[in-house]
């Protein structure tokens, strides 16, 4: 199916790992206040139980704002949930056999990062890409930078949305105009931020400003 380019301007990566003072669900819905275009729930550690009632929670919640909700990794948790999408990285499900599971009303994201992964999603039948990291990851331990060449290589070679991954914040996210992507993956830069309100809104404007000048 095809994803609206504009669904992934600002996309937001769950990571409870910031969690106290407000719960996930709290953190999640002061950023869709404060313009997040895309929420993706990340959740390594929860069993399928409660990873279920989270999912079933934000996912409603996402909806009252009219934004995309995607589900990392776990296809039967996303089907259950009612996701609008799925996103899967280079060592997990292939998308042809995700697309077989999900059927053609769901989104599938999938992660890239060289040219050749990237040409090999979208024959697979990938709807967007997540291209990183770019700067590195705080939740992702051996991880490079990306060269902004091989950034924009990646997104020159395809006609699908892009989303920039990887240790994005508001003071590099300039770096990345004129590489050609559709939107920016954040998430410290969101759920670590002391007023996850103000820091949404400044991203959204930056994220406005990169996408802008995507070329």
């Amino acid at each position: 199916m095809k994803f609206d380019r504009k669904a992934i301007l600002l996309y937001a990566v769950t990571d409870r790992a910031w969690t106290g003072r407000m719960g996930l669900y709290e953190q999640v819905e002061a950023a869709l206040k404060n313009g997040v275009t895309c929420v993706q729930l990340r959740e390594k550690e929860l069993d399928d139980e409660a990873l279920l009632k989270e999912a079933v929670e934000i996912c409603r919640l996402c909806h009252e704002y009219n934004v995309p909700f995607i589900i990392n990794d776990n296809v039967e948790i996303a089907v259950k949930c009612g996701a609008d999408g799925i996103h899967v990285g280079q060592d997990d499900m292939n998308p042809t056999e995700v697309r077989k599971r999900v059927g053609n009303g769901m989104t599938i994201g999938v992660s890239a990062h060289n040219v050749e992964e990237a040409v090999r999603a979208v024959r697979d039948g990938a709807d967007y890409l997540g291209v990183g990291a770019v700067f590195g990851s705080s939740t992702k331990k051996n991880v490079c930078n990306m060269p902004i060449e091989r950034l924009k290589a990646i997104c020159d070679a395809v006609d699908i949305p892009t989303v920039a991954i990887g240790g994005i914040s508001a003071e590099n996210i300039n770096l990345l105009r004129g590489s050609g992507i559709d939107g920016v993956a954040v998430v410290s830069a969101i759920f670590a931020a002391d007023d996850i309100e103000k820091a949404t809104a400044e991203l959204l404007r930056l994220a406005q400003d990169t996408v802008n000048n995507k070329n």
